[in-house]
């Protein structure tokens, strides 16, 4: 990066977030969204309410009030958002993949009982049961450009199941509990409602285990490739419709359709963590509970690790192997989204009782995990060829890293212990 690409930084963060000053009541609210999203944007070590407003010299009772009791709307500020994410992606350089729709959740460990929608449950975070939130999230691709453009909270049925409880923490009463697969269908409608155009969509086995929330793809005619368990029931297509259904593993390993293949063997790939080989078998099958036509079913393994995946895909019968692989093991970019998004723009960091105040912390750092996003896309286009995104130190070094990392730059790290933009600024 040059001096003057990072000089034109806060400037440009200003401008970027003035497509928000109508989501909030009053001019002094919207002072106070920039300062929040600047705080975000900085490398302090802990983005909760006193830090923040510390480094931007307001009243730390102001920054809490901004967050729980100002009027402004998050659902508004995300539907902005999604409206900008939708023009962004328009100008990105088109592949042999397009726009790819990444459904995922994350989860964030808590200590406490208050958190709203806290409880035992997995935890992605840790690997294992643990006291945590879980939020769902609709991510999108387009070439080297990611970034975040929903989160919703997972209401877990004790809670549905506890108004009082609810009512406490500020959760309305017609927020019920739903299953991640309807709150991912919903997160899909809201972005394709607001112009996001979504090619493919991809997602992890809990989804793709649900076959509600494949039908729900198939009638929005929504083109997909994603993983599914081992345990996943269908059977081979030339067997026609109705006849008994296998697991996915046992169908890949001992029936014809697969053991007269051949594995091929396919090299794809990873910004962030290099390439990977993969050898791969696919053939045409009904799934069990799917609608009235064949579907890809695919396996996969990674003869360095072992590891084995499946995946399904309603992609045409026609459709190009390479192409399906690439959308299914396209979930990574979701994942880098998590990584920065927890490391670098604060996402973990809510410390809070109330439910509107967690929705609009999470909705600014999607807002501003999305201006690095698309700052790191257009000072890609600047650099010239072999700068490996070396800047200079020390000069707005949270942001130049922030931007960095989320074009998927691994040779711009995410500085700490220096503050980058200025709250000023």
């Amino acid at each position: 990066m040059t001096p003057e690409q990072i000089e034109a930084l806060a400037p440009a963060f200003t401008d970027y977030l003035d497509q928000f000053l109508f989501c909030c009541g009053y001019t002094q609210t919207f002072d106070l969204l920039g300062v929040y999203c600047r705080g975000l944007l900085s490398d302090l070590k802990r983005k909760t309410c006193e830090p923040l407003a510390l480094y931007a010299g307001v009243a730390v009772r102001t920054l809490q009030e901004f967050l729980k009791d100002h009027v402004w709307s998050y659902a508004q500020a995300r539907d902005v958002l999604q409206q900008h994410v939708a023009a962004t992606l328009a100008e990105q350089p088109d592949d042999d993949v397009g726009t790819l729709g990444l459904i995922d959740e994350t989860s964030i460990v808590k200590k406490g009982t208050c958190t709203p929608g806290v409880q035992r449950q997995h935890c992605g975070e840790v690997g294992k049961q643990e006291n945590c939130i879980v939020t769902v999230h609709l991510g999108v691709a387009r070439g080297r450009y990611k970034t975040l453009v929903d989160a919703d909270l997972f209401l877990p049925e004790s809670w549905d199941q506890d108004r009082s409880r609810c009512r406490a923490c500020g959760i309305p009463d017609d927020l019920v509990h739903r299953p991640k697969w309807r709150i991912a269908l919903e997160a899909i409608d809201r972005a394709r409602g607001h112009g996001i155009v979504l090619d493919w969509l991809t997602f992890d086995e809990d989804y793709g285990k649900a076959p509600e929330f494949l039908k729900g793809l198939d009638s929005r005619r929504l083109r997909y490739a994603g993983e599914v368990p081992r345990s996943f029931h269908c059977s081979l297509a030339r067997l026609g419709p109705g006849r008994a259904a296998h697991r996915a593993d046992n169908l890949v390993r001992q029936s014809p359709a697969f053991s007269r293949q051949s594995w091929r063997r396919f090299r794809l790939q990873h910004q962030t963590t290099g390439d990977t080989i993969w050898e791969v078998k696919a053939a045409q099958v009904w799934v069990s509970g799917g609608g009235p036509r064949t579907y890809w079913l695919i396996g996969a393994r990674n003869p360095a690790t072992g590891e084995e995946k499946y995946f399904v895909s309603n992609a045409p019968a026609r459709a190009s192997l390479l192409r399906l692989l690439r959308v299914a093991f396209g979930r990574w970019n979701v994942e880098h989204c998590f990584r920065l998004s927890k490391g670098a723009v604060g996402f973990r960091d809510f410390q809070g009782r109330n439910y509107v105040a967690l929705m609009r912390h999470l909705t600014l750092c999607l807002i501003t995990l999305t201006f690095a996003a698309g700052q790191g896309e257009r000072l890609r286009g600047e650099k010239s060829g072999g700068d490996g995104g070396a800047g200079l130190p020390g000069v707005e070094p949270a942001v130049r890293g922030l931007a960095g990392s989320a074009a998927g730059d691994q040779s711009v790290a995410v500085y700490v212990g220096q503050h980058g933009v200025s709250p000023a600024a």
